[in-house]
């Protein structure tokens, strides 16, 4: 077992918060404008794609670094994390989808569903806030 590595972890956590920050812009657009703007719909599946791979990456270095086995998958991840209480096991079963949409929006771009997309930046709005400060409870 190794200490986890808050530089590394802190670094993670400030993309979510920068990633959050940028997905405000968006998280009030109708469907319709949405769809109309492709450089903003390109942004926000990136924007996405970003926080949740880093929610991930947190994810999977604490549960190594604690002494368990890393998860069999990224939607585990966020469960285990949660065993762990590391966050809140309510929180971590609210976010573990999110690792779905992680994968649609990096191998499945080209069939997006752009309602799907506009909910996950209202949910990544709503929880990883919460994600964000208990992670940093965790390590501080």
């Amino acid at each position: 077992m190794s200490p986890v590595e808050k530089e590394i972890v802190r670094r993670k956590l400030a993309v979510i918060v920068e990633n959050l920050k940028a997905l405000e812009r968006i998280k009030d657009m109708t469907d319709e404008a949405y769809v109309e703007d492709l450089y903003k719909r390109k942004a926000t599946e990136r924007f996405l794609q970003e926080l949740i791979e880093a929610a991930i990456d947190i994810n999977i270095h604490i549960i190594v670094q604690t002494g368990s086995t890393a998860p069999d998958d990224y939607f585990e991840s966020f469960i285990k994390i949660g065993e762990l209480k590391i966050i809140s096991k309510d929180l971590a079963d609210k976010l573990a989808p999110s690792a779905g949409l992680g994968n649609h929006l990096v191998h499945e771009y080209d069939i997006l569903d752009y309602s799907l997309v506009l909910s996950a930046v209202r949910m990544a709005g709503e929880l990883y806030p919460g994600y964000v400060k208990e992670i940093n409870n965790y390590i501080t």
